[in-house]
């Protein structure tokens, strides 16, 4: 279950920084700009859909520093 998350993320980041490769490269005269960013959108979309079931289905739970 970590596992996917860690591949979410690192797909998020690594389409991030496709994007920003293509924007210094097109000179915004392309749309794969869009499509990147996009990508990463539904990436983190899905980060954080996978994060909350993981929560509310306790396959992680939050660590807290102080007891309540």
């Amino acid at each position: 279950y970590k596992l996917l998350l860690v591949v979410l993320f690192i797909a998020a980041v690594i389409s991030l920084f496709a994007g920003l490769f293509f924007i210094l490269r097109d000179r915004g005269h392309s749309s794969r700009t869009v499509r990147s960013l996009g990508w990463r959108v539904l990436f983190c979309a899905l980060l954080l859909a996978v994060l909350l079931f993981g929560l509310y289905s306790g396959l992680i739970t939050p660590n807290q520093p102080f007891p309540t």
